[in-house]
């Protein structure tokens, strides 16, 4: 019997994400039940076995919803069923500190799948998302008018992390989980209106399909793919140029670079004195390069995370509050 396309799909992308690893290497699968990360680890367990690699299926359960204790016990049970070495499962407490509750729930669930791999001793964590998440993420830059980063989209790789499925269909993971016969958990947040993500999956990509003809999605992961390798270049430039700043931002100096790479550099100055990147949008960072390249005796810029930017002695610096309405 010949490999369903959807099947095929979602193996393909898997299997050349693991090529290079060696027998006996460990990995994990991160699954939430849903249909996107159930084909991946599906996947993983087929040519990750095939390659002689230790499967580990986890689940991180955020405790945002009532019974989602529940929900990834099940989870668990069923990787354990699906064949994976080893399950498991740890719970997160999630602070937005400023961040809203995506951006907060997905910085949890990054800390908690790092210790998990420390601890176990795997070399890779595999991500499920999709095209179709690549496509929402492009809108999400665009809304949020963040710059070429966010419209470059979601990395395939970064640190130990892979997302084999970008390029694989939302509705190839979802008909390979009916084929394989597993039984998927639908997220009620993926349905949640009060998530912008969801009312761009549910209501906004839908109706750029039906007004612009098929296709919208795909072209936005091509786009982002696209902006990747030009804002990975200059990305690169503006964090070896911050590290040479050795600490200082020198208003001479910062001048003389040029505002696309500037501009970076600010970002990330602020970044690390503590703004959250999720609310440090591109019109806080032209306000900071406003001190540099529109000086009128500005005598400072808020920023999100209590934090102020200001020019002194020729130094830009950040300073943190709170603060009072006289300061």
């Amino acid at each position: 019997m010949s490999l369903h396309p959807s099947v095929a799909a979602v193996r393909r992308p898997v299997r050349a994400s693991l090529a290079e690893l060696q027998p006996g290497d460990k990995i994990v699968v991160a699954c939430s039940g849903g249909a996107d990360s159930l084909a991946l680890a599906s996947a993983a367990i087929f040519e990750g076995h095939k390659l002689g690699l230790y499967v580990i299926g986890a689940t991180v359960d955020h405790g945002m919803q009532r019974g989602s204790e529940v929900q990834a016990a099940k989870v668990i049970a069923q990787l354990a069923e699906m064949g994976v070495d080893e399950t498991v499962t740890a719970t997160v407490e999630v602070k937005t500190d400023g961040d809203g509750p995506e951006a907060a729930a997905r910085q949890a669930r990054y800390a908690v799948l790092d210790q998990l791999a420390e601890r176990l001793g795997a070399s890779v964590i595999l991500l499920g998302h999709t095209r179709d998440d690549q496509a929402e993420t492009v809108l999400l830059g665009l809304t949020r008018g963040s710059g070429a980063r966010s419209l470059s989209g979601m990395r395939a790789s970064f640190d130990r992390y892979r997302r084999p499925l970008l390029t694989t269909t939302r509705i190839d993971t979802e008909t390979a989980c009916q084929v394989e016969g597993l039984d998927v958990w639908h997220d009620p947040h993926n349905r949640d209106f009060a998530y912008t993500r969801a009312r761009i999956r549910h209501r906004v990509l839908p109706t750029l399909e039906e007004d612009l003809g098929p296709g919208v999605a795909d072209a936005l992961a091509r786009t982002a793919e696209q902006l990747r390798e030009d804002a990975d270049f200059i990305d690169d430039i503006a964090e070896a140029m911050h590290r040479e700043l050795d600490g200082t931002l020198p208003v001479e100096t910062l001048a003389g670079y040029p505002s696309a790479v500037r501009t970076r550099v600010l970002r990330i100055a602020a970044l690390e004195a503590g703004s959250p990147p999720a609310e440090l949008s591109r019109e806080h960072v032209k306000a900071v390069d406003e001190l540099i390249t529109g000086w009128r005796g500005q005598r400072w810029i808020d920023l999100p995370g209590h934090l102020r930017a200001k020019r002194t002695n020729g130094l830009i610096a950040f300073e943190s509050g709170p603060f009072t309405p006289s300061a």
